[in-house]
């Protein structure tokens, strides 16, 4: 039926899964819900770990809320404008969001240009806030996915392993559907299902294992300042540079026919990774020198 979500090599069924609720009249989408939470779970997550590195809560808090409005602002321009083919002509849906359309790299860039700014109005160290606020922005990101579920949206093309997921055709945009999801159709109780790569299940997953890492890194390695929010940014583009190739929804670099979120991947995670070798060897010959300088001595 309309509405179910299967998993068939799980043997899991999902019925009635909604996108959207009434309450008093207005219609509330459960996409909208999914990133509140996540957004509000982050924030949390971020105050506890500042609160617990002998930073001040108050100030995360502060930031959280600005770099929340900033990043939402900033992952929708990015979204339209690397969607305007569609949106030159649908001007009024620019400011729809009840359909989904946020990149996260647009929240990403955005939210850093609030910490940088809030830090210096603040005199805070920009680079440990990044750190900082890293581990609440990889939570809100593996649980901010499910919107895309609850959407169904973000999915990659025909697969048939252990997580492969089904979706009706009636529930899913036409233009995401390809050539192998049509060859593959199957039809169940009257219903035709297309059958994909959950990626979204797949990146909220990575993104678990990303917030594991950081918070190990956090906690119980001494990392310099900026390191851990390099350690996001070369784990997550690794991750998101391999889903991003799965999915049928891509949006696209002009003029290269190539995904902007995978080259973006790409270049963050080698940037990321060069910068933290960097670190590492200048600290290596610092340590050398003052051995150096101790035996003299």
């Amino acid at each position: 039926m309309e509405g179910t979500i299967r998993f068939p090599n799980l043997g899991i069924t999902l019925n009635n899964v909604i996108k959207s609720f009434q309450v008093g009249g207005l219609t509330i989408a459960c996409y909208g819900v999914v990133l509140a939470v996540a957004m509000m779970t982050g924030l949390w997550l971020v105050m506890k770990v500042a609160k617990t590195t002998g930073q001040k809560e108050e100030d995360y808090f502060d930031l959280g809320i600005i770099a929340i409005i900033v990043a939402l602002v900033c992952a929708r321009i990015y979204y339209v404008v690397f969607s305007w083919d569609y949106y030159s002509t649908h001007i009024a849906e620019i400011f729809n969001l009840r359909k989904g359309g946020l990149a996260i790299y647009g929240g990403v860039a955005g939210g850093v240009l609030a910490v940088l700014i809030f830090c210096h109005k603040r005199k805070i160290n920009a680079r440990l806030a990044l750190d900082t606020m890293s581990v609440g922005l990889v939570w809100g990101q593996a649980l901010g996915r499910w919107g895309n579920f609850f959407n169904r949206e973000a999915f990659g093309d025909y697969t048939d392993n252990l997580l492969a997921m089904q979706l009706p055709v009636s529930d899913v945009r036409a233009s995401e559907i390809t050539d192998a999801m049509w060859a593959h159709l199957e039809t169940i109780d009257g219903v035709e299902y297309v059958q994909v790569h959950p990626t979204f299940l797949y990146e909220s997953l990575w993104n678990l294992g990303v917030l594991a890492v950081l918070l190990f890194l956090t906690f119980r390695r001494k990392m310099e300042p900026g390191e851990i929010f390099l350690a996001y940014l070369l784990l997550y583009g690794t991750g998101r540079f391999w889903i991003e190739g799965l999915r049928t929804d891509q949006l696209i670099l002009f003029g290269t026919g190539l995904p902007v979120s995978q080259v973006l991947s790409a270049i963050l995670a080698v940037a990321s990774l060069a910068l933290l070798i960097i670190g590492k060897v200048r600290r290596t010959k610092e340590d050398d020198k003052k051995r150096t300088i101790n035996k003299t001595d």
